[in-house]
C-alpha cells in the first residue's frame, strides 16, 4: 500500500502528465510560428555559432559538476528524499534570484552575463536533485536524462510533449543511446531554450529596472525547472516500480 505521501506524489505527477501531454493552445502554437520564423531570418552561420558557444557551456558544467555532485541518497522514503529536493530548489531560487537581480542592475553588459550563470545553477541544481532520488550522474546515460528534463521544461508545448514521450519510455529508450554525447541534439535544445526564456529576459536587460526583472525570472524559472525534475523522477521512479498506484 503506498503511505498517504506517496498517494499526493501519484496524484500531483497525474496532474502534471496531463499538462505537459496537453495539445499547444492557439497562442502557444501561434507564438511558436512567430518564433520558427523569425530563426528562419538568422544567418545559418550564427545558429552554429549559438549552438557551438551553448553546447560548450552545457558539456562544461555536465562534465565539471561530475567532480562536485552529491553522492546518490539510498535507503530513503519518496517523503524524505522530496524534502531534500525542495531544500535544494529553495537554495537555488534564491541564488538565480540574487544573480539575477545583481546582473540586472547593470543592463546590458551584466545581463549577458546572466545567461551562463544561470545555465550553471540550473544544471547543478538538477545534478542535486538526481543525487537525491538515487541516481549516479557519474553514469553518461543519467547526465541525457537530465538534458531531456532541461529540454522538458525549457520548450514549446509541441517539442514537450515529444521529450515527454521520450522520458516515458526512458528505460528502453537509454539502451539505445549514443555512445557520444555529441551525438545530441544541440541545435534544438539551444533553440528551444532560447525562445523560451527570450521574452522574459530582454527587459533583464534595460538598466534600473533590470534588476527586480531579473530576480524575478531567474526565481521562476529555476521554480519550473525543479518541479520538472521532481515530477520526471517520481514518473521514473513509476516506471521502475518504486511508486506504487
Amino acid at each position: 500500500m503506498p503511505s498517504p505521501y506517496e498517494t499526493q506524489a501519484m496524484y500531483e505527477l497525474r496532474r502534471w502528465q496531463y499538462e505537459v501531454q496537453r495539445e499547444p493552445s492557439f497562442f502557444n502554437d501561434l507564438a511558436h510560428k512567430t518564433q520558427v520564423k523569425i530563426n528562419s531570418y538568422i544567418p545559418e552561420k550564427v545558429h552554429r555559432a549559438i549552438t557551438a558557444a551553448m553546447k560548450q557551456m552545457i558539456r562544461g558544467v555536465l562534465f565539471g559538476a561530475e567532480y562536485i555532485s552529491q553522492k546518490p541518497l539510498e535507503q530513503a522514503p519518496l517523503e524524505v528524499r522530496e524534502a531534500q529536493v525542495r531544500g535544494q530548489i529553495k537554495y537555488y531560487q534564491q541564488a538565480a534570484a540574487a544573480e539575477g537581480g545583481v546582473t540586472g542592475a547593470g543592463g546590458i553588459f551584466l545581463g549577458l552575463v546572466d545567461f551562463p550563470l544561470l545555465l550553471s545553477l540550473k544544471l547543478k541544481l538538477l545534478y542535486d536533485i538526481a543525487a537525491s532520488y538515487g541516481y549516479d550522474v557519474r553514469d553518461y546515460r543519467e547526465r541525457v536524462y537530465l538534458l531531456h528534463i532541461f529540454e522538458l521544461a525549457f520548450s514549446s508545448q509541441q517539442h514537450r510533449r515529444n521529450v515527454y514521450r521520450h522520458l516515458a519510455d526512458w528505460e528502453t529508450q537509454k539502451e539505445l543511446l549514443p555512445e557520444d554525447i555529441n551525438a545530441f541534439d544541440w541545435r534544438s535544445l539551444q533553440q528551444e531554450y532560447r525562445d523560451y526564456i527570450d521574452l522574459a529576459k530582454m527587459a533583464q536587460l534595460i538598466p534600473v529596472i533590470g534588476a527586480p526583472i531579473g530576480a524575478v525570472v531567474n526565481y521562476r524559472l529555476v521554480t519550473k525547472l525543479g518541479e520538472t525534475a521532481m515530477n520526471a523522477y517520481r514518473m521514473r521512479w513509476k516506471e521502475q516500480g518504486y511508486l506504487l498506484q
